[in-house]
């Protein structure tokens, strides 16, 4: 049940780093909303993913899913450019995330 809930809390990460982008440094109203909203339950969901899983684990992957989500996203959907790089650093990071999970 842990890993499920930081794999959700991961891919919150992504959804409030989007929603922060999207508020325009909190000027408008609704992102800022889904950030806090987002944001806390991202929180909330790592804090109880790591009562039983170790820290180093669950916050590396935690920051992995976001970092990776965050990316995908900007690549398809905000036009950040698409490089052969970039989509190679990417699956290192994921690579990294899928053995921080097996070997734990």
């Amino acid at each position: 049940m842990a890993w499920l809930v930081l794999l959700l809390s991961g891919f919150l990460e992504t959804v409030w780093a989007v929603a922060l982008e999207s508020s325009k440094g909190f000027t408008r109203l609704v992102p800022s909303l889904v950030f806090g909203i987002a944001l806390l339950f991202s929180m909330g969901g790592l804090a109880y993913a790591m009562r039983t899983i170790p820290i180093g684990t669950g916050y590396a992957v935690w920051v992995g899913i976001g970092a990776v989500g965050t990316a995908v996203y900007g690549m398809a959907v905000l036009g950040d450019p698409v490089t052969m790089a970039r989509i190679g650093c990417l699956l290192l990071i994921v690579s990294g995330v899928v053995g921080l999970k097996v070997l734990h």
